[in-house]
């Protein structure tokens, strides 16, 4: 169990520690009833915990398949932890907000994928609220643009809100993980344990460190411990992109979300610039309420018609630009802009830069107060570092975005930009900043940093052992459902060298001997040793559940398959392999817990 070290500051919480040992400890009779019903007596729940790796969309469909017929199988009852990376965090969120009611997640899941394509209106109108928040990164874009989409699911919901079910002891405790991405240079080198981070409906932070926060505060600012500027809790449709967001290599995803930004851009910036330019305040209005996240734009359009500078205290206009001219002169530098930054972006070199900054500096300096001060910057474009010229971009547009929420838009799609020149992601307030503590592995440089980067933790491991082995926890038996792409075992071998490297016991793998089996796997490997815990470990496509067709089910479920290109009949087969695999191995199971619990029965 994890427990907080004495915090010098109230920011520290040991409260998370405290309420996962009350749930835990709630769970036990479940747990015990479960293990009844299968013929197995004990008088102590055994701390038993199901792992689900990364793997995107089929992690997701494949870990709920998993839940599914544990469900069916009345094993689920008889687990303690549930713990995901990536897609499959993406399948726990979706089981703990339905209440454990699995047979209606999988429903809604069939019924999601029985429509042609997911309207994306809400998450549009997420994404463009966001950019507007301090550490908007491309977590997110992706959060709210890609992983909605790839899932077809938006959750507004909290993780807080889900403890309800885990407090009862109705439900496994769950643990959803990331890694702390600026900390993955040690990672690769040291395999540091501070490197994982971890949350569940109670708490946020590092396990190594026995460092949370409540959950409702992660992304809130603190200083020394203390609270010093609350934020709203994110939604989990915002944590789901957070702890997935690396299915795919880093190409890839640049390629994907590049291609998403140009097609927005041409989408927004295209038709708006149309209505300014005929003057029309009637085709702007149903355009912009057409937007998602551009509802009340005529109530925009009035205000937007009394811009002025400012009004007399009479309520007579003063002289200057009226609201139609304004807009356009405003919007002519958001869409040059937006033009030279993708032509920059796709070709430094490209030959038509010099005109455009000659253009974007003759629209900037038609822009009252700072307008002609950034186009005399931008003439010197070619002067500048590359770090100056990536300053100079994230900071031209934010003088000229205060005419309505219509232009937010642009705003968004600006910010988005600055955000994929500095490929940054997962950016959130630190909240050991400038901590005092008397805790040495606390160490003084996490306490530095004012802000985290958090990522993907399948970019350390694709499954989340280390937050369920010590110093985080001390399970006994680990199932673990493998939907990684490759060699099904890289989890398992690289989990054994992180073992190894800190000294956690773990049981022995033959890394030659699964080198021969990655190929074609058995459904299930079984990992003793003389300490630590019992490992199980199941990868998704087999020889029981594929016969000789692994490789060809291996390539219809690519990581990085677009949601689109999923129909029903996909989402039902995996669906089916993954429970498959659960239930060829059903006996398997009961027979590893029966050994376990005689071992621990002889040992005390």
């Amino acid at each position: 169990m994890a427990e907080n070290t004495k915090s010098p500051k109230d920011g520290l919480t040991q409260e998370g520690a405290k309420q996962e040992k009350a749930c835990v400890e709630k769970r036990n009779p479940w747990v015990l009833k479960a293990l009844a019903a299968q013929g197995i007596k004990a008088t102590q729940a055994p701390l038993i915990a199901v792992l689900g790796s990364g793997g995107g969309m089929r992690a997701h469909i494949g870990f709920l398949g998993v839940l599914s017929e544990l469900k069916e199988l009345g094993l689920l009852d008889a687990i303690m932890y549930l713990a995901g990376v990536s897609g499959s965090t993406w399948a726990m969120s979706s089981f703990y907000s339905n209440h454990g009611d699995i047979a209606h997640v999988e429903s809604d899941l069939k019924q999601r994928f029985e429509q042609p394509e997911w309207a994306m209106s809400v998450s549009m109108q997420k994404a463009i609220e966001s950019s507007s928040f301090k550490n908007y990164s491309l977590t997110d874009f992706w959060a709210y643009l890609i992983v909605s989409r790839q899932s077809r699911e938006f959750q507004d919901s909290c993780l807080s809100s889900l403890k309800k079910d885990v407090e009862a002891g109705a439900l496994p405790y769950p643990v959803f993980a990331a890694i702390d991405n600026d900390l993955y240079p040690e990672w690769v080198n040291k395999k540091n344990k501070n490197s994982w981070f971890e949350f569940t409906p109670h708490h946020a932070g590092y396990p190594a460190l026995k460092a949370y926060i409540p959950i409702a505060q992660f992304g809130s600012q603190f200083k020394n411990g203390n609270l010093s500027r609350p934020q709203s809790e994110r939604d989990l449709s915002f944590l789901r992109g957070l702890w997935g967001s690396a299915v795919a290599n880093a190409e890839e995803n640049k390629k994907f979300i590049w291609d998403m930004i140009l097609s927005l851009k041409d989408k927004f910036w295209h038709s708006s610039k149309r209505g300014l330019e005929r003057n029309d305040e009637e085709e702007i209005s149903q355009y912009t309420l057409s937007v998602p996240g551009w509802e009340g734009a005529r109530a925009v359009w009035h205000s937007l018609s009394l811009v002025s500078g400012s009004l007399e205290g009479n309520g007579k206009r003063v002289k200057g630009k009226g609201g139609v001219e304004m807009a356009r002169e405003t919007s002519d530098v958001e869409g040059l802009l937006l033009d030279f930054v993708v032509t920059y972006k796709t070709d430094p070199k490209a030959p038509g830069l010099p005109e455009m900054i000659q253009a974007l500096s003759q629209a900037l300096n038609a822009i009252p107060e700072d307008g002609p001060e950034y186009a005399e910057k931008m003439l010197k474009w070619e002067t500048m570092s590359e770090e100056e010229q990536g300053q100079f971009l994230q900071l031209v547009p934010y003088p000229f975005l205060s005419l309505g929420s219509w232009m937010n838009t642009l705003s968004f799609l600006n910010k988005t930009i600055a955000c994929f020149w500095n490929w940054e992601w997962g950016t959130v307030y630190n909240f050991l900043h400038e901590l005092v503590s008397t805790d040495d592995k606390i160490a003084q440089e996490m306490c530095n940093r004012k802000l985290l980067h958090l990522v993907d933790a399948g970019l350390a491991i694709n499954s989340a052992y280390p937050l369920v082995l010590p110093p985080a926890r001390d399970v006994q038996l680990i199932l673990s459902f493998d939907f990684s792409a490759g060699d099904p075992f890289e989890t398992v071998l690289a989990t054994a060298d992180y073992c190894k490297q800190h000294g956690i016991p773990f049981p022995p793998v033959d890394k030659a001997k699964l080198k021969q089996c990655a190929e074609t796997p058995d459904s299930c490997y079984i990992f003793k040793g003389d300490t630590g815990p019992t490992v199980m470990h199941f990868p998704l496509f087999n020889q029981c559940n594929c016969v000789d067709d692994i490789e060809a089910w291996r390539n219809k479920y690519g990581t990085f398959k677009i949601s689109d290109t999923y129909t029903l009949e996909l989402v039902q087969d995996l669906l089916d392999k993954a429970k498959e695999n659960v239930r060829n191995s059903k006996q398997k199971i009961l027979d590893t817990i029966k050994e376990m619990m005689e071992s621990c029965s002889k040992s005390s």
